[in-house]
């Protein structure tokens, strides 16, 4: 009888496991973003559902040139009809930047897997990751692009047309028996949980972790990733727009008392504790402005300049060593992309630190596992740093791998980009005599531009980088441009056209725009000024303190020069890098140089955005 009774509660635990399973996604986080990550679930949702096709929504921000109905549903593979219906819009409608668009598809399997597939023509400088997360914003995955075309990642041709699967899913049994009748791929965005989609879309948080394979105890996701939302009923527009911060706390109801007396005491109370809680930040803000005049009589001058890659504070005192500690074991328990490595790991990777594996500064060549890393040693806090790359996922942006604290310092682990600095190729001579091309620096220029616009336009909310130059980006192998060096990015707070304010001016001089030298003003166009600058050293191969040194004269004047002289390809002989040797447009070297004029407006609401530049550099690589 008991082996009997064994039997049956093994076989329905059996059979309710599989259940659960079957109604269950694995999400997959950052693994989409290294493609030589063969994870079969990198490749698309499984076909476990009760249908092999069904109806299914997507989101997408819009972001010119996808921003309008025909463009969005053209991309996805989506009736414009139903797009315009379900978004409560026209058929020819303009969403604006970054606006939260619906797309109602037809999911169906496609093997073992579900998927929409849609149609897209490669153009220049395109790869499997940069469509997968910069074209179709994580929709599909560069493992899903190369197991569906013929081309290798290494050989995409500009021009082919290649078949793009989007991520979609159907309903298990499981799921529908629970009155769960759609799936959305959702489109994760900064700062936002699973709880707060889930409230979004009035789904239950226990059926979206279930749909996901996360728990309570793991529900972590990634920013830019795409995660299951089970609906009951279709999604609507008025989804779309983000939920307000909640209300304010109402204030607790007046005390009541059976006598005068003890309301008496009870004002007693709340006067002493009002007085004692004054008297505390005064003691506190007294500590603080002691603190910080001393520091500031330290400082002769309040600007500082960032000499060669970022400026740090002094070693970590014993206090903040532990907040540093802390803020370590709270990555090693949530952040699961994220590895935090053991000191002699490193020592190991980099031969105990050895000279010889020094790049610059203080960052080391160092193999990890047989791959190559860039290990960069820092004093001072760098948690914002860690938390904002942590986030980040996007291939013109160098990635975070891992970090380590030891003995007060810092030690992040990076990408290996094999050639070095934009810098040193563009103001230094190189040992092998190879010199980059007009072609090759436009395309570092809109890798540059479109990670910026990545910070800008995809974050909430959004990043200003607030120290590009040629020394902060970094070079892959086939000379694709990635930025770096994040210790002074912050968000930029306030609507468009309002500034956050600091008064601690920090940059690098020549790079930083009138308005925050000036006034502490911080915004997106800081990093549109500053990219102005870049693109002008990129284009004549002088320094920006060269530039200045110049007969004295501003960035605009020199401009202006190149712009107003009748002979134009004097002024442009004189203006561009003589290594380019005249291999180059002049229609187009005239263009990008009313280009750069206009990122160099005084006034900042006169600078392109940076979705702007990024399609007038492609428009620049295109035609050439």
């Amino acid at each position: 009888m008991g082996f009997l009774f064994d039997t049956w509660v093994f076989m329905i635990l059996l059979f309710s496991n599989c259940s659960l399973s079957l109604a269950q996604q694995p999400y997959v986080g950052k693994v989409t973003t290294n493609c030589s990550n063969t994870d079969n679930s990198a490749l698309g949702y499984f076909c476990n559902g009760l249908n092999h096709s069904c109806q299914a929504y997507l989101t997408f921000r819009s972001q010119p040139p996808y921003n309008t109905v025909p463009a969005i549903s053209a991309l996805l593979a989506s009736d414009a009809s139903q797009l315009s219906q379900i978004n409560s819009v026209s058929e020819t409608a303009t969403f604006e930047t970054n606006r939260l668009v619906l797309v109602p598809v037809n999911c169906s399997c496609s093997g073992e897997y579900y998927q929409l597939n849609t149609t897209y023509v490669v153009r220049t400088g395109d790869n499997y990751l940069s469509i997968a997360n910069n074209t179709f914003q994580a929709l599909s995955t560069c493992q899903a692009l190369q197991n569906q075309n013929k081309y290798s990642a290494a050989n995409l041709p500009a021009g082919a047309g290649i078949t793009v699967p989007l991520r979609c899913a159907c309903p298990t049994k499981n799921q529908t028996d629970l009155d769960v009748n759609y799936l959305l791929s959702y489109l994760v965005s900064e700062g936002e949980d699973v709880s707060t989609i889930s409230d979004r879309f009035g789904a239950s948080l226990e059926k979206t972790l279930e749909a996901n394979e996360l728990s309570q105890q793991n529900p972590f996701i990634n920013y830019f990733t795409t995660l299951l939302v089970p609906l009951q009923h279709p999604p609507s527009s008025s989804q779309t727009i983000a939920p307000p911060p909640p209300p304010p706390a109402s204030p607790p109801p007046p005390p009541t008392s059976s006598s005068n007396k003890s309301s008496s005491k009870t004002w007693v109370y709340v006067l002493v504790g009002v007085l004692g809680g004054i008297a505390l930040v005064l003691v506190f803000g007294a500590i603080l402005f002691c603190a910080f005049s001393r520091r500031t009589k330290k400082k002769s001058d309040s600007i500082i300049v960032s000499g060669n890659f970022e400026p740090r504070e002094k070693p970590l005192s014993k206090k903040v060593e532990e907040e540093a500690k802390d803020f370590l074991e709270s990555i090693s328990s949530i952040a699961l992309s994220l590895k935090v490595y053991k000191f002699r790991e490193l020592q190991h990777a980099t031969d105990d630190f050895n000279p010889s594996s020094l790049i610059k500064g203080s960052v080391y060549r160092g193999t990890i596992n047989g791959d190559l890393a860039a290990i960069k040693k820092i004093n001072g806090d760098v948690s914002k740093e860690i938390s904002l790359l942590n986030t980040i996922n996007h291939s013109n942006i160098i990635c975070l791998s891992g970090v380590c604290f030891n003995d007060g310092h810092w030690y992040l682990v990076y990408e290996y980009a094999a050639n070095g600095t934009l810098s040193d190729w563009i103001f230094n001579s190189n040992s092998d005599g190879r010199l980059l091309s007009w072609t090759q620096r436009i395309q570092i220029l809109l890798d540059v531009a479109t990670g910026l616009n990545y910070l800008h336009g995809f974050t909430a909310p959004p990043h200003v980088h607030k120290d590009i130059k040629s020394s902060n980006i970094l070079l892959e192998s086939d000379f694709r441009g990635k930025i770096a060096n994040f210790g002074l990015a912050r968000s930029a707070e306030g609507e468009e056209g309002q500034f956050a304010l600091t008064k601690h001016i920090i940059g690098t001089r020549g790079y930083m725009a009138p308005e925050y030298l000036e006034h502490g003003f911080v915004s997106t166009k800081l990093d549109v000024y500053a990219f102005g600058v870049l693109m002008l050293e990129t284009m004549t191969g002088k320094e920006v303190a060269a530039l200045y040194e110049e007969e004295n004269m501003q960035f605009s004047d020199v401009l202006k020069a190149v712009l107003l002289e009748e002979d134009r390809q004097e002024s442009l002989r004189h203006l561009m890098d003589p290594s380019l040797q005249g291999n180059y447009p002049s229609e187009l070297a005239v263009f990008l140089v009313r280009l750069i004029d206009s990122c160099l407006k005084k006034d900042p609401a006169g600078r392109p955005a940076m979705d702007e530049i990024v399609q007038s550099l492609l428009r620049t690589l295109n035609t050439h």
